[in-house]
């Protein structure tokens, strides 16, 4: 037996060291954590416990069969963070350059089935350079295997997607199907087409960083929902995360025990929105004066920054945060903007997660790019996502909520369930200033000052009929609150919501307007 034990040893060692000392080391000198450190730093302390370590691949071509590496370049397993269980694989790629092969996507296949089955989440840890060419189509076989577990789980339990290295071709497709992908600065990439393959087919010339790093991806295309400057960042982050989302949809998110007054009260809220209304504010202001200790966690910072999303807590309740931005572009609903709203309301639908809505919206970014760009399809998605959810539906109008824009940022006709309004909030089919001069355009044109005509039948139009009280006397809104008391009466809200059910028709799924 005592040479079981030691050949066991002798075994293990060999899996701890993967690739060898001296990729070890390169990995190293890139800034870059081996996929084991990657673990033991994600996981609780001696929670983690492998699956398949000794797994290794059936290819006997291209001199493969003599190359032969325990694990065969994915570390795979279950553990813990906070206490909660967790699955996970984190590519390996100081073995064979963390490609994939057949081998290698059953353990990642198996580990997804696991997840699936006990309803916990599932975190893949990506560096990887890609298929493995030698094995040909079972490599892609591989892949799409992944894929279609990736489509089956989704909405099922949070699927978290960290790229820390390369990740290209075919692999980026998994990454893109989680609910939420982080990625590294200057170390990690996406893309489909290599630059060497763009210069060659389209002459272009761009860095791997500028083509699918993780600001082009954060900031341009939207695929990523988060960018750290390290390994460790990264993983800090992800666990944050974690701690907003449930085990499964069958599951709300932990509370957590609140250290900050249900009952606060906030007076510099009185102040935040401008009397003026053409004039600009940071809406993440009200957000972090509302929500717990003023934590706030945003998704997509970078991306369509014209929409606030992201997740706070109320009362130790977590909670799915949605803001129109008066920042940028005076906080319009376009293109980008509303594709990150309805993928986030669907994110927090799918996890029980309530949402919270702050409203400052002039209306949809009229333009010919923005409606040959679709403006129409992606606006509907925010009417669709909206109407879809299910949980408690919270909405706060804090200024302009013109037209569609008004309907589509979660107002009382879909099914809000609370919807506040502060009283500097303008609730009409368009802005005073222009619907008096489609509907008085006669009367300012034959008045003796045409200018002071204008200026009071504007202040008439605002007072009157784009007031909010007027919203309230038809229903529209439950309350019209001082900006001060917002919190205690989110919170209110959302206590008297805990137990909301809805039953939904029955049907295979909806249409929505991809």
């Amino acid at each position: 037996m005592e040479n079981k034990i030691k050949e066991l040893q002798e075994r293990n060692r060999q899996v701890e060291l993967g690739g060898g000392l001296d990729s070890i080391a390169k990995q190293h000198e890139k800034g870059k954590m081996t996929a084991r450190e990657r673990l033991h730093y994600l996981l609780d302390d001696g929670s983690f416990h492998e699956i398949d370590k000794y797994v290794t691949h059936r290819c006997y071509d291209f001199g493969l069969d003599k190359k032969r590496v325990p694990g065969d370049g994915v570390v795979t397993g279950y553990g813990t963070i906070d206490g909660r269980d967790v699955f996970i694989f984190a590519e390996d790629f100081t073995v064979f350059g963390g490609s994939l092969s057949g081998a290698f996507s059953e353990k990642i296949c198996k580990v997804m089935d696991l997840a699936h089955k006990n309803g916990a989440p599932i975190i893949g840890l990506k560096d990887s350079g890609g298929a493995r060419i030698q094995e040909g189509v079972a490599s892609l076989a591989g892949y799409g295997e992944i894929f279609k577990r990736n489509v089956r789980s989704s909405g099922v339990i949070p699927q978290i997607s960290v790229i820390m290295g390369p990740c290209a071709g075919g692999a980026v497709y998994s990454p893109a199907l989680t609910d939420f992908i982080i990625m590294v600065r200057e170390t990690s990439n996406m893309f489909i087409t290599g630059p060497q393959v763009i210069k060659e087919v389209t002459f272009e010339e761009v860095s791997s960083e500028d083509l699918g790093g993780a600001m082009a991806h954060n900031r341009k295309s939207g695929v990523a929902h988060f960018a750290v400057d390290s390994d460790k960042q990264a993983l800090d982050l992800a666990k944050e995360l974690l701690g907003f989302l449930p085990q499964s949809y069958r599951e709300k998110s932990p509370p957590v025990a609140c250290t900050d007054d249900p009952n606060r009260t906030d007076k510099e809220l009185n102040v935040i929105v401008p009397s003026n209304p053409r004039l600009p504010y940071n809406v993440k202001k009200i957000i972090e004066r509302v929500v717990d200790n003023g934590h706030f966690l945003e998704v997509q910072r970078y991306y369509a920054r014209n929409m606030v999303v992201g997740f706070g807590r109320l009362n130790g309740i977590p909670v799915g945060i949605i803001a129109n931005q008066p920042y940028f572009l005076a906080g319009c609903l376009d293109v980008r903007a509303s594709m990150k709203c309805a993928r986030f309301v669907r994110t927090c639908d799918a996890f029980n997660i309530p949402l919270v809505t702050f409203v400052d919206v002039p209306g949809f970014l009229p333009g010919v790019k923005q409606e040959h760009g679709g403006i129409i399809k992606h606006g509907a998605k925010i009417i669709y996502a909206y109407c879809e959810a299910t949980v408690p539906k919270i909405t706060v109008i804090l200024r302009k909520a013109y037209g569609g824009a008004y309907l589509a940022m979660c107002s009382k006709h879909f099914d809000g369930d609370m919807n506040f309004a502060f009283p500097t909030g303008e609730i009409a089919v368009m802005g005073p200033e222009g619907a008096c001069n489609i509907v008085f355009r006669k009367e300012i044109a034959q008045a003796d000052d045409p200018e002071a005509m204008r200026k009071r039948l504007v202040d008439e139009y605002r007072n009157k009929l784009a007031s909010p009280y007027k919203a309230a006397e038809l229903g529209y809104i439950d309350e019209v609150i001082s900006p001060e008391v917002t919190r205690p009466n989110l919170i209110s809200a959302l206590m008297l919501l805990q137990k909301k059910k809805v039953p939904m028709p029955e049907k295979r799924h909806g249409n929505v307007p991809f």
